[in-house]
């Protein structure tokens, strides 16, 4: 059974015993969402994500679009792959650059054929 983990989102239909797993395990989620598309998904229970966000320069009062990409924790429970738009969650550090969780697959960009 999966708990809840204060963010309203739809829940894995998939188990896991992963204890890093915001849903099946005891890793809280805290601060700030995200949302963007899977850039790599290679490394093991890691992908990065491609966040797209605009900056406003005050001297010129425009905006610049700019994009950052972050790593993300992903539990077993979650079936992603490259080109999938997520959301991701803020948790506590996993390990020197990982600091966010994936909580939801939005959508499938690569399921258009």
């Amino acid at each position: 059974m999966a708990r809840n983990i204060g963010i309203t989102v739809s829940v894995p239909k998939k188990e896991c015993t992963d204890k890093r797993c915001p849903f099946h395990g005891s890793l809280a989620v805290r601060g700030r969402l995200f949302s963007g598309q899977i850039v790599s998904s290679k490394a093991k229970n890691m992908i990065v994500v491609e966040h797209h966000y605009t900056h406003l320069i005050k001297k010129y009062k425009r905006y610049e679009r700019s994009k950052s990409k972050m790593h993300a924790y992903l539990p077993p429970c979650i079936d992603v792959k490259e080109g999938d738009e997520v959301r991701i969650a803020e948790c506590r550090p996993l390990s020197k650059t990982v600091s966010f969780v994936v909580i939801e697959v939005s959508s499938k960009d690569g399921s258009k054929n």
